[in-house]
């Protein structure tokens, strides 16, 4: 394997590790403004997949695009108390454009339920027009005061669901099925990383929400990060919006409604959750680069840059997304180190020996060391290695989730063991008095499950268990 860059060690400094992959595997820079993110090319590859991955999920769950201002009279927030008062603290105001004051400030979006909401209660009329379900791809403005890039940033890019639905029953079970069947799915099948699903507590609740179903996920170093979360709004924001329809008798009824996104922040918890202390991991099927051929030297002729071409065109036509890097005026050595660093899945190398054998080395980013397979097999076998490395980094990331999850039976037994991963207690042992103890020691309910692992109703069910974790 080729001598790895001076990363700081994973057990040594978590942060700086995080830090120093984002800038030497050339992921994304800080923006100009304070909490800001410039996400450079081979990072924003891999975000297009998982866009376009999620997108499919969305729209097969019956939702349809469209897109919403970016600016928000600053009234419609204040419209749903719960709401204004939980984004208070973190939005951006515009009180002056075109050399003027405004009459009326604009807030620009934190999050788009108040605008969306409005538009709802235009399009909606009779129980005909119900479900209404749309999503929005775009980027919201929230201005964090502690910032690290991907994981919380002023802006940030995501998707945000909207839906108005006739009855609770139907509101709730479309918010499932997000959580379920794109969101979970999603996390899982292509990024490789396991998640607890649950419901959070009330403290821990979207603002304006009666519930909040999560996806939680564990990092290398044991602590959770929220991928993503699914909300029902109730009737709060139809009541707030007057989001109404006329039903089957002619009777007007008030919508209940959902939301629900994920975003940038899914590309830190995939470098977190497979990285390692030579760089990133990246699932195949969220991979820009699937597969990069190396020529390590070329002769004379030129055959061995002419046959590393061919064996890319041949990838390429079998639907591997694959690089040829044939730059022999830079040294090998420091090439193989960039792709490993970049976590790229597979890596050919080939040179004259190799071609002169009809052999070719390969490297998976998942395991140490190489192995020397016969070039002309290696079209037809390059899809199978790259779905053992997608289930590796799965099932690898699953064994360390069940390995730091321990079961305790009080807060202060959680305390401890949260300090190195998850701790997992009966919820009726926690209360309230226990979330504030957990809170003075950086700790919070991530979420709460049934006994059996399983997503509950709401925190009124019986015999809940919650899951416990420091969190970034």
């Amino acid at each position: 394997m080729a001598q790895a860059p001076v990363l700081t060690p994973q057990a040594t400094d978590f942060p700086r590790w995080y830090q120093d992959v984002i800038t030497k595997a050339e992921l994304a820079d800080n923006g100009p403004v304070r909490g800001t993110m410039v996400i450079r090319p081979y990072a924003y590859a891999i975000w297009e997949r998982m866009q376009a991955e999620v997108d499919a999920r969305i729209k097969a769950a019956g939702a349809e695009n469209a897109y919403f201002p970016l600016f928000i009279p600053e009234s419609y927030l204040t419209r749903e108390a719960d709401h204004v008062e939980g984004f208070s603290p973190e939005l951006a105001v515009v009180t002056v454009a075109g050399g003027k004051e405004l009459e009326e400030p604009v807030v620009i979006r934190p999050t788009s339920e108040t605008v969306i909401g409005e538009f709802m209660a235009k399009w909606v009329q009779s129980y005909r027009d119900l479900p209404l379900r749309l999503n929005q791809w775009a980027n919201v403005v929230r201005w964090e005061m502690r910032t690290r890039i991907f994981l919380r940033t002023s802006e940030f890019l995501w998707q945000e669901g909207h839906t108005a639905h006739a009855s609770q029953q139907d509101a709730h079970r479309y918010a499932r099925s997000i959580l379920d069947d794109v969101y979970a799915d999603f996390m899982e099948g292509e990024l490789a990383v396991p998640v607890l699903r649950g419901i959070k507590t009330r403290r821990e609740r979207f603002a304006g929400a009666i519930n909040t179903f999560a996806c939680e996920a564990m990092m290398r170093d044991g602590k959770a990060l929220q991928m993503g979360t699914s909300h029902e709004l109730g009737q709060n924001f139809a009541r707030a919006f007057d989001i109404g329809f006329l039903d089957e008798t002619g009777a007007r009824q008030l919508c209940w409604t959902t939301s629900w996104g994920v975003s940038t922040r899914m590309m830190g918890g995939m470098i977190m959750c497979h990285g390692d202390d030579a760089g990133l991991r990246v699932p195949p099927r969220v991979a820009g680069t699937q597969v990069v051929v190396l020529v390590v030297r070329d002769d004379d002729a030129g055959t061995v840059s002419a046959a590393a071409r061919d064996l890319v065109a041949q990838l390429a036509g079998s639907g591997v997304r694959v690089r040829l890097d044939a730059d022999v005026s830079k040294a090998f050595g420091r090439r193989a180190t960039d792709w490993e660093l970049k976590g790229v899945p597979v890596r050919i190398e080939l040179g004259p020996r190799d071609l002169e054998a009809g052999d070719a080395t390969v490297v998976r980013r998942d395991q140490s060391g190489k192995s020397v397979l016969p070039l002309a097999e290696l079209p037809a076998r390059v899809a199978g290695l790259l779905a053992e490395i997608q289930t590796a980094l799965f099932e690898d990331a699953a064994a360390r989730l069940r390995g730091a999850t321990a079961d305790v039976s009080s807060v202060a037994d959680a305390r401890e063991a949260a300090a190195t991963g998850f701790a997992r207690m009966p919820f009726r042992a926690v209360g309230e008095s226990g979330e504030d103890e957990l809170a003075e020691a950086a700790l919070t309910v991530r979420c709460l499950q049934t006994a059996d692992g399983g997503v509950p109703t709401d925190e009124h069910d019986e015999d809940l268990v919650a899951i416990i974790g420091r969190s970034y």
